[in-house]
């Protein structure tokens, strides 16, 4: 009788479905936002250890990622971070994901805003972001924006190119170009398990090559250019000159 009793409250246990999404709160500073606001993110992951990370996307009413951004967990697992509604975006629902490792599974949790049709009363700026968004191919590469290799991307952003005024203008630059092709290459990568594989093959020696930056020092701008130039120089060897210079041996 009593095995019989263990059994069924044994089955009625597993017939539970276990969730982790409370384990991570978000919270915004309102629901409901015009086209231009600033959306102020604060949330805490349960169990958070100051120095780890979470991983938020936004995506728009259409479901397309308009931003993905690692953020550091402070004291208690608290995290914030903002964002502004695009201008012109679709009117609907943004949602808010919010990813973290807790013993060793991937948590996730998301908050809905609504975008309405009138138009912000914020003063914009036209500035563009140095930051940008996250590293699309990367993280769609390696399949987590919380992946060692986007991490050391995000470090090397973070910590050493934004400190200097070169770092940040060569940001600048690069994002007008990175945002205008990335978004497709990243979608193209989710539907096309091979060319993911190829695209691997392709970025992982020149973000290993990257990861060499965060281990120098780059605190002023000769330090910045010398070594900036120095890897452009190291990856154009990589990528043209060693393959160049196969063909040409094969050919003699």
């Amino acid at each position: 009788m009593k095995s019989i009793l263990f059994l069924t409250v044994l089955l009625l246990v597993s017939a539970v479905p276990l969730s982790f999404s409370d384990t991570i709160t978000i919270n915004t500073n309102k629901e409901q936002f015009a086209g231009g606001d600033t959306v102020e993110i604060n949330g805490n992951v349960e169990n958070g250890v100051a120095g780890d990370f979470v991983a938020l996307e936004i995506k728009d009413p259409n479901g397309e990622t308009i931003l993905i951004r690692t953020v550091t967990l402070g004291d208690g697992g608290a995290f914030s971070l903002k964002f502004k509604i695009p201008e012109s975006g679709s009117t609907g629902s943004y949602d808010i994901v919010a990813n973290s490792k807790q013993g060793g599974q991937t948590i996730t949790q998301t908050k809905t805003i609504t975008q309405s049709t009138q138009q912000s009363t914020e003063k914009t700026s036209d500035t563009k972001s140095s930051s940008g968004g996250g590293c699309l191919i990367a993280t769609a590469t390696y399949g987590s924006e919380l992946s060692p290799e986007v991490q050391k991307l995000r470090e090397l952003r973070d910590n050493s190119l934004l400190s200097t005024e070169s770092g940040t203008n060569f940001m600048n630059l690069f994002n007008d170009v990175y945002y205008s092709f990335s978004p497709t290459i990243a979608d193209y990568e989710r539907e096309n398990p091979v060319f993911k594989e190829a695209v691997k093959l392709a970025i992982t020696p020149m973000i290993t090559s990257l990861s060499i930056l965060n281990y120098v020092d780059m605190d002023s701008e000769s330090s910045v250019l010398g070594y900036g130039i120095s890897l452009i120089v190291l990856n154009v060897g990589m990528y043209i000159g060693i393959p160049i210079f196969t063909i040409i041996k094969i050919r003699k």
